[in-house]
């Protein structure tokens, strides 16, 4: 296959796919009748895609799953209208709770509590698991075997990472209205409908 026709080929699956796609993923779109491009190709190939992005609307971005087409950030205001249904919001209890996750993981409901200083909410863990934001890895080894939380390639998607040396410094994130202009979490009272809202003094002192 010619450059410019394996070029066009991973544009029009990336385009096409609706997900991230790992480079080596790609492969796996060509005919085995066909020979194969290399990796090494492939990659070369998105390098040039992507700096084929600079100046424009969109950019090929590589997340923890591979690689996808995204409207750039500061052009979310106009192209958030294409959907009437509105975001939704998350309370800022659920993104401490996510924060603390993030960034002491793997880590228990207790572990959360001791920090927050307050119970988290069954629903904040409901939330945050039917996301795929996080998952249990394991459990403590301690009476009740509390299970231990980490977070998941779909937080590291979903918060534009390619990794998790990606996050920002705690002192970065100390606004957490900041963290993603989607989250849109308004002033600090607590809605009925925000999901994940339900803070309780804690008893895990």
């Amino acid at each position: 296959m010619e450059e410019q026709q394996l070029k066009n080929t991973i544009e029009a699956i990336l385009m096409s796919a609706g997900k991230p796609l790992a480079a080596d993923k790609l492969l796996h779109h060509f005919d085995e009748d066909d020979p194969r491009p290399s990796i090494t190709n492939v990659r070369k190939q998105i390098t040039l895609l992507q700096a084929e992005c600079e100046g424009r609307g969109i950019e090929l971005k590589e997340v923890s799953s591979g690689f996808r087409y995204q409207a750039r950030d500061q052009y979310g205001k106009w192209v958030s209208k294409l959907w009437e249904e509105k975001p939704q919001r998350y309370s800022r209890a659920l993104l401490e709770t996510l924060s603390l996750i993030a960034y002491r993981q793997p880590v228990t409901r207790a572990d959360i509590e001791d920090v927050r200083g307050v119970s988290v909410s069954t629903n904040i863990i409901r939330t945050m698991l039917e996301r795929e934001w996080v998952r249990v890895v394991g459990h403590r080894d301690v009476p009740g075997r509390p299970a231990l939380f980490a977070t998941t390639r779909q937080f590291l998607d979903y918060f534009n990472l390619k990794s998790l040396d990606e996050l920002p410094s705690l002192s970065e994130i100390s606004d957490l209205s900041k963290i993603d202009p989607e989250l849109d979490l308004g002033n600090n009272e607590v809605k009925d409908e925000d999901i994940g809202t339900e803070d309780t003094p804690s008893t895990t002192e």
